[in-house]
């Protein structure tokens, strides 16, 4: 399991930097509740959450461009010199001259209301589909890490459970050898063993006692990971409801399911990507189209030479029309726009089925994997149960002198050995059963 102790301490490490909740508390869960709780408080969920009420304000914005638009301008100028032109003199009986002369006035004023409307525009039309689609992404975005932060706390949950069910079975362990030790003392004592029969058991026991140091360290190290995936702050006090009898794991798995992949999330993130592509390349076809749009405005100038009449006199204008704007050529740059928009189509479609062939293996990976551990599991079991055995039976044949204390010292071994692999290959089945429910796309959020 050294490999898992190490992905533990980089998933720490990575994960004090991220920020955790500020308030340290008191609770006790069971898988389901830390995976609720999770739901509500891991950093991922939030930001995806974000992303979700951005992506409908953007749908909002888009629908705002096909809106009536008002804006309100006011304009004040001072000239500080009036502009000057050149006058041919036939105006004033000096001909072959340039008379220069002043247009206009020191003081200038206007205010005034625009509006303007859009009548059709087929990219904003397509833009608008676009963005609908957008805003369903990030909803299955949402879903997706709503689906992993599940699968993240059920890993690290079974780790902690793992680590119990590890540090009982070593507390059993230690407190039948020191039986054997205090018996064994006695025995020296009264001349009937040697001493390197004590010091065979005195060993065992050391070694026993080192081992629950380093498990009870690990045991706290997964209760930091699992509160991190919860969101949790890590000077949190967490316990486990939940124990390893009341998991239940069956050998028995999904017929195959070559549609499996319908229900992963993955794959409707890919097809609703699909329909963006697809919505692109509409967009791209409609800048061949023209566009429309009114406007109207009304303004009041005001003009003087001195600033205190510069309110006397007023001059309106208002004007309403349209505007239609057609393309005519852009170079080819709109038509390899078309192009590409349509490649992106085929490398989506390529994907999808990559995709769906990918989901596929890995189903049938997850399932043979998953009866190969439970098999496993099985098979430790039975010898965890004969290493007990045996270690009853030499124990049994020391203490009537038919047996030494080697065999009673390679029988302890031989137990704590079979009940190592037994927490290994009881890891490897609840985690690989987080990966084949995955994999067949039943967590669902």
């Amino acid at each position: 399991m050294r490999y898992k102790y190490l992905t533990l301490v980089f998933c720490l490490i990575a994960g004090f930097s991220a920020k955790a909740q500020l308030t340290d508390t008191v609770a006790a869960f069971t898988l389901q509740e830390a995976i609720d709780y999770a739901q509500t408080h891991q950093s991922s969920i939030l930001n995806a959450k974000i992303d979700e009420e951005i992506a409908r304000n953007t749908v909002k914005k888009t629908t705002g461009i096909g809106l009536p638009q008002v804006n309100a301008n006011i304009n004040f100028q001072d000239f500080i010199k009036v502009p000057t032109n050149l006058l041919p003199g036939e105006f004033f009986d000096k001909p072959g001259e340039m008379i220069p002369v002043r247009f206009g006035v020191k003081y200038q004023s206007s205010a005034g209301v625009e509006l303007s409307q859009l009548l059709f525009d087929g990219t904003y039309l397509v833009g608008l589909q676009a963005s609908k689609t957008y805003k369903e992404l990030s909803t299955k975005s949402l879903q997706r890490s709503r689906i992993e932060t599940a699968v993240a706390v059920t890993k690290a949950y079974y780790s902690v459970l793992v680590s119990n069910e590890q540090l009982n079975l070593l507390d059993a362990n230690i407190e039948r050898l020191k039986k054997s030790l205090k018996d064994t003392e006695a025995l020296f004592k009264n001349g009937f063993v040697e001493k390197i029969d004590l010091d065979r058991l005195t060993v065992l026991n050391n070694n026993l006692e080192t081992e629950r140091g380093n498990v009870i360290r690990l045991l706290d190290l997964n209760l930091h990971l699992l509160k991190f995936q919860m969101g949790m702050n890590i000077n949190s006090t967490l316990t486990l409801k939940d124990s390893i009898s009341n998991l239940n794991v069956e050998e028995s798995v999904a017929l195959n399911d070559t549609a499996a992949y319908k229900s992963r999330i993955e794959y409707s993130l890919l097809e609703t990507q699909k329909k963006l592509n697809e919505l692109d390349l509409k967009r791209y076809k409609s800048q061949y189209l023209p566009s429309i749009g009114a406007f109207g405005s009304t303004t009041r100038s005001l003009q003087s030479n001195t600033f205190n009449e510069l309110f006397d006199r007023s001059f309106p204008m208002t004007v309403i029309g349209f505007r239609v704007s057609v393309p005519i050529i852009s170079g080819g740059i709109r038509n390899y726009q078309v192009r590409n928009a349509k490649l992106e189509i085929q490398k989506t479609e390529n994907n999808l089925v990559n995709l769906r062939n990918g989901i596929n293996l890995e189903v049938e990976q997850a399932k043979t994997v998953y009866r190969n551990g439970f098999k496993s599991l099985e098979n430790q079991k039975r010898n965890m149960t004969l290493a007990q055995e045996v270690l009853r039976v030499t124990k049994v044949k020391y203490e009537q002198g038919v047996g030494s204390s080697i065999e009673v010292t390679t029988a302890e071994t031989s137990l704590k050995e079979s009940q190592n692999n037994y927490i290994n290959a009881l890891y490897e089945l609840l985690i690989n059963k987080v990966n084949l429910d995955k994999a067949l796309g039943k967590i669902i959020y």
